[in-house]
């Protein structure tokens, strides 16, 4: 209990207006250009991949919200398959009890408080769940992971904790009460929604795409910094395939499949 309650301490002194703005000020300066080549030494990023030349980038910020050249990335893509939608580590799948709740590193979240009300989560009991976990290596731009119709975008929360280890063991439920960025698509399969988790210091969210439909696999927002990104899905509309979590996915890679009703 100690340990828990420092490590709390400790994030709330440190996540407030005026460090947020100093963090954000600073990665968007030139001065921080200068950080950029250790910063991918320290992390192993794969500059080859990258849709522009390592010192092309003019602050770290711009760094951090990279593309990747055309090809880069290979959507499985399918009518029924879902995909990826971001680089990561898929930590955990599972179920979302009848009581509104899906369990990440031994912790119970509340869906009702993830999504906001009972008339959202209430479409997701009894369905099912993916978390995926971007560490500051990663590419952090997020793909659709389906074809569908936007039905709902709405925002939540207005601080951010980490959502690293620590975050998800230390913190006070970081998933469902972290500022948090919600789409809800409308597939053929079924409904589905995409929670975009903000991170520490930066509450970001970033959209490229506004229309009133996704496509499978193609950029439609990103993170400034962070984070997590939490697929839910109907009871009874979709199966995972392959690997059980935790495990490492790319942008593309088929999670598994929407069911036949």
């Amino acid at each position: 209990m100690l340990k828990q309650s420092l490590y709390r301490l400790c994030i709330e002194l440190t996540n407030k207006k005026w460090s947020s703005f100093l963090l954000r000020r600073f990665v968007r300066s030139k001065a921080s250009r200068k950080l950029i080549p250790s910063f991918a030494k320290t992390y192993g990023i794969n500059t080859e991949e990258m849709e522009k030349s390592i010192e092309l980038y003019p602050s770290l910020h711009e760094f951090f919200i990279r593309r990747l050249k055309p090809g880069a990335r290979t959507i499985q893509a399918g009518e029924a398959a879902v995909v990826s939608p971001v680089d990561g580590v898929m930590a955990e799948t599972g179920v979302i009890t009848d009581q509104l709740e899906v369990t990440v590193k031994g912790k119970p979240y509340s869906i009702l408080d993830m999504l906001g009300s009972d008339e959202k989560a209430a479409p997701y009991m009894g369905g099912s769940f993916a978390v995926f976990y971007l560490s500051p290596a990663n590419y952090h731009r997020i793909h659709s992971p389906a074809n569908g119709e936007v039905i709902g975008r709405w925002e939540l929360g207005k601080h951010s904790y980490p959502v690293n280890e620590l975050g998800l063991r230390y913190g006070k439920e970081t998933l469902s009460k972290n500022y948090r960025s919600i789409t809800e698509l409308r597939h053929p399969g079924g409904r589905m929604a995409v929670v975009k988790v903000g991170a520490m210091f930066v509450n970001s969210v970033d959209y490229v795409v506004n229309r009133s439909d996704w496509i499978q696999g193609e950029e439609v927002a990103y993170f400034s910094f962070g984070s997590t990104v939490i697929l839910l899905f109907e009871k009874g509309r979709f199966s995972f395939a392959g690997d059980t979590a935790p495990r490492e996915v790319r942008v593309g890679e088929k999670l598994g499949s929407f069911m036949s009703k």
